[in-house]
């Protein structure tokens, strides 16, 4: 990983973005379905890409979800990737409408 990445949620956006400095290096791009949050797609900047970045974005996105007591559909491959590895997140989904995460 490179330098610090901090991770804020751009509600008007509906972008939780991740930042190096004050740059936007990704964004994970979301939906409110109802009280449920839909991720629907990672971008990463090309020259940021292989560096955690990603990765960084959507674990911080899904603590934050996990500390408001909101659960995530994923739609996202990226995300869904992301879950797969990391099952400590399972909790955050949506048991009834998990998308492409698997809850198993």
């Amino acid at each position: 990983m490179t330098a610090s990445i901090t991770v804020r949620d751009n509600a008007e956006s509906r972008a939780y973005e991740a930042l190096i400095g004050d740059e936007v290096v990704g964004t994970l791009v979301y939906e409110h379905e109802g009280k449920r949050i839909v991720f629907s797609h990672t971008f990463v900047e090309p020259r940021h890409r292989g560096q955690g970045v990603g990765a960084e974005l959507v674990k911080q996105a899904m603590e934050d979800l996990r500390s408001k007591g909101t659960k995530v559909t994923v739609l996202c491959d990226f995300a869904a990737d992301f879950v797969a590895k990391h099952p400590e997140y399972v909790d955050v989904i949506d048991v009834d409408h998990p998308g492409l995460a698997h809850l198993d």
